[in-house]
């Protein structure tokens, strides 16, 4: 959740000129600064993993859900902030904008929500962080093996306990980190492109149409997951009001388009220069792995240049995105808390809360890490489930349903980021019902 930000000033909410409103706040806006953080937030760990599952459906489903998801995210992301946009009071994040549009009830159940789909990308990072710090050490260390439970008590407990003493530090951090992640990885998507192989991977696919979309509709979870700047929209709604006041809507969907563009390219590059690189095999072999394809990559290639860069870009990945999310963890718990029990939170201390919460955290995440699921099959979860109903389907049961979000009704794309929606939710069931029925 994001931090709350005052209200503007009387002056401000009364001025009809976007300009004025900009000179009475005494700040000019960065557009361009907040494409590129709404870009990073999105580039996570999560792309690391989208190559193993959107490259081994084959070319054709791989081109349409290239074609798909920059209108996916970016008419998503606009449904969000003009929910957000509607709130009668500036300076409410998320979860208040839907309680006070909805009520308690259905606040709660929102928050809960919220909560299901943040703290399991946690246990995601966990995971991910234990897996390739396994794999760095016996492969590029020619190190010895570690046990499994001192590893990922180790490195869940070393992150957790790095952000608890140093909350700030370590959010700096994860923002700083994001920019050498993402010339690292177009370096990556570029230095691949030798071995791109166009005719293996072009004749990989599934036979017959039925059988291409069913494919297509597998791949969309995890595009969610992967393209998927929710985390910051709260934050950047409350910044776009405050500078523009009634043009706000306008230039947050401007800035919103802009981040989905060089989102769609950049990811969709690197998804393209794994998959033709590796194929179909390489990423069922990552896949069995557990591992992030750059991890793979550096394991397979043999070359210097990736066996010391990737891992370390991948943790650097992990780290940043572990410190953000640990962040909305603890506060949605807490405003769920304070939802369900008022009277017992206000009595608590703060501190001692927080530090329920980051012990909390750490016993689970390292006993999921022990346990080392599927990272993907949790993704199609995360992505298809509890992020599909937050940002698909949550913005337009609003729109629909609250009279101050009226004026966006009329409006087409609605339709689209409903049934995509509806599709990726029911895509994540069936996928569900198909592994277990065999």
């Amino acid at each position: 959740m994001s931090e709350k930000h005052t209200s503007a000033s009387p002056q401000a909410e009364n001025s009809n000129d976007a300009g004025v409103d900009q000179a009475v706040r005494g700040e000019k806006p960065n557009n361009t600064k907040w494409a590129l953080a709404l870009f990073g937030t999105a580039v996570g760990a999560g792309i690391l993993f989208l190559p193993i599952n959107a490259g081994s459906f084959g070319f054709w489903p791989l081109l349409v859900a290239t074609l798909l998801i920059g209108p996916m995210a970016f008419l998503s992301h606009r449904a969000y902030a003009r929910m957000l946009s509607g709130s009668s009071q500036q300076g409410q994040d998320v979860l208040e904008v839907i309680t006070g549009f909805f009520g308690k009830n259905i606040g709660i159940f929102v928050a809960l929500i919220y909560w299901f789909t943040v703290f399991p990308i946690v246990m995601i990072y966990g995971i991910s962080i234990t897996n390739t710090v396994d794999s760095f050490i016996q492969n590029q260390l020619n190190g010895p093996e570690i046990s499994r439970p001192i590893l990922a008590t180790l490195c869940v407990g070393l992150m957790t306990l790095g952000f608890a003493l140093g909350r700030n530090t370590a959010l700096v951090v994860a923002q700083f980190v994001i920019y050498p992640l993402i010339i690292a990885l177009a370096a990556v998507s570029l230095y691949l492109i030798p071995q791109w192989d166009f005719s293996s991977f072009y004749h990989y696919s599934a036979d017959g149409f039925v059988a291409n979309l069913g494919d297509i509709i597998l791949i969309m979870p995890v595009l969610v997951f992967s393209f998927s700047f929710l985390a910051a929209i709260s934050q950047f709604v409350l910044d776009t009001e405050r500078f523009y006041g009634k043009d706000a809507e306008k230039q947050s969907s401007k800035i919103i388009l802009i981040a989905t563009a060089l989102l769609t390219i950049f990811t969709m590059f690197f998804v393209w220069s794994s998959a033709l690189a590796l194929g179909a095999d390489g990423m069922e072999e990552a896949y069995q792995q557990n591992i992030p394809v750059l991890s793979y990559l550096a394991n397979e290639t043999g070359t210097q240049f990736l066996a010391y860069i990737a891992p370390i870009v991948v943790i650097c990945a992990i780290v940043s995105s572990y410190f953000g999310h640990l962040l909305a963890t603890v506060e949605g718990t807490r405003y769920f808390g304070n939802l369900v029990a008022p009277t017992r939170m206000q009595k608590a201390n703060p501190r001692s809360v927080a530090t329920a919460i980051y012990l909390f955290v750490f016993v689970v995440v390292t006993a999921v890490a022990i346990i080392n699921p599927s990272i993907l099959d949790l993704i199609t979860l995360i992505g298809g489930i509890f992020m599909g109903f937050m940002t698909y389907l949550l913005p337009v049961w609003a729109i629909y349903r609250i009279d101050a979000l009226k004026r966006f009704r009329p409006v087409a794309s609605n339709w689209f980021v409903l049934i995509i929606g509806v599709v990726v939710m029911a895509g994540t069931f069936w996928d569900v019902l198909r592994n277990l029925a065999g």
